[in-house]
């Protein structure tokens, strides 16, 4: 864990919900984990009200 000085963490922001959808129960919520993927390069999609919802192209992204 970060918070413990550990320097070698899994990269949970990754990690997606079906058809690409951003985890509202990560540390920071979907906002955070947006954050995380747009730094990567990554699309992030929004609703109507501007919350991140999901990664574009997601399906193209998958290992």
């Amino acid at each position: 864990m970060a918070a413990e000085g550990e320097t070698d963490i899994t990269p949970y922001w990754r990690t997606l919900k079906s058809k690409g959808e951003l985890n509202e129960k990560y540390p920071g919520g979907a906002q955070a984990q947006a954050e995380k993927l747009r730094a990567e390069g990554h699309v992030i999609e929004t609703d109507k009200t501007g919350k991140p919802r999901r990664v574009r192209d997601w399906e193209g992204k998958v290992v």
